[in-house]
């Protein structure tokens, strides 16, 4: 049975890989300039080789400067965001979990929205994305710490929610006051989610804050694992279950506002694609995190490509993933008669 569960794993992790690799190949060669898989390969091995592609230069610009940081950007923040929300659901051993429970996309929602608002450029719009959300997070985990004779999940979750509302709140000001000709359309705009402003430096600026997000997460594989027994079971077998608690929300958090802050709020990924992945690997935290990751960085990738080839005028990113992810989430609660641990 084991070596049955293995095989599925395995297979699993090399479906997923080459789905992947397909969903980059088909978003590189689709679009308003279209590219034939030939057309791509001559690109791409004269960008290695040094050989001429005997293309038009325009071939070149789509796949490296338009096309392929927004794929970049795609994976990136689809597979941030399905790791964090594999890192809360376990975490909290909680199946409705996800990085918006926490109140960081809606701070980093705000610090966006009071950027734009403020008519600061582009920088500075995302660092204080980043840095509002990372306080928003905070704020929740202190108000957690001062009510220690609750349940401390059960008060994170709570204040989490309590939070959001209230940042929610302050969005709705801020759009009220805006500029009805120039500030609120740019605000919805970023609300809804899009990739299709990023460039290769927006990429550069969130993978270390992703990359130091993913290296606690790795590192405490099997404590994820132990989390999932009770609190005081846990703690017997040596858990530090309050500072490793701290660890994995701190490194979600810093994964969740470094993407969001480049792409606008982004919903589902977190809760729905964790789902997916436990399916097709199991609950082991150290095959689900990447089996996760994966995932959305695919999912995500599809979306966006959907996103901009389905209308003549591109679709947000949000709404897509609403209308993708609420029935297929429907289906996978149906299909996990199991449970969900």
């Amino acid at each position: 049975m084991g070596f049955g569960r293995g095989r599925r794993e395995a297979l699993g992790f090399i479906v997923s890989g080459a789905l992947l690799l397909v969903l980059i190949v088909v978003s590189l060669a689709v679009g308003r300039f279209p590219l034939t898989p030939g057309q791509l390969a001559a690109v791409l091995w004269s960008k290695v080789s040094g050989v001429p592609h005997g293309l038009p230069p325009a071939a070149e610009a789509v796949v490296f400067r338009v096309r392929g940081p927004r794929v970049l950007a795609a994976m990136a923040v689809g597979a941030a965001l399905a790791a964090a929300g594999s890192a809360y659901q376990g975490l909290f051993r909680n199946p409705l979990v996800s990085p918006d429970i926490l109140g960081v996309s809606s701070g980093a929602a705000l610090g966006a929205v009071l950027g734009i608002y403020l008519s600061l450029n582009v920088a500075l719009i995302q660092g204080l994305a980043f840095g509002v959300g990372l306080a928003a997070v905070a704020v929740v985990y202190l108000i957690g710490a001062s009510l220690r004779r609750h349940d401390p999940m059960l008060v994170l979750v709570l204040a989490g929610v309590v939070i959001g509302t209230l940042l929610g709140s302050c969005i709705a000001l801020i759009k009220y006051l805006a500029d009805p000709y120039n500030q609120l359309p740019a605000i919805t705009f970023w609300l809804l989610g899009s990739l299709s402003a990023v460039t290769a430096s927006d990429v550069a600026a969130v993978v270390p804050g992703v990359v130091v997000g993913l290296v606690p997460l790795f590192l405490l594989r099997w404590r994820m694992n132990v989390m999932t027994l009770a609190e005081e079971e846990a703690q017997s077998l040596g858990v530090d279950t309050q500072r490793l608690r701290l660890a994995v929300v701190a490194a979600a958090t810093l994964m969740t506002s470094a993407v969001v802050s480049i792409s606008g709020v982004i919903g589902w990924i977190g809760l729905l694609v964790p789902h997916f992945a436990r399916l097709l690997v199991g609950p082991d935290f150290g095959r689900l995190l990447p089996a996760a990751m994966l995932l959305g960085a695919g999912y995500l990738l599809a979306i966006d490509t959907l996103a901009r080839t389905i209308a003549p005028i591109e679709v947000p990113l949000g709404v897509l993933t609403a209308f993708v992810g609420a029935p297929f989430f429907i289906w996978l609660l149906a299909a996990s008669r199991r449970g969900w641990q």
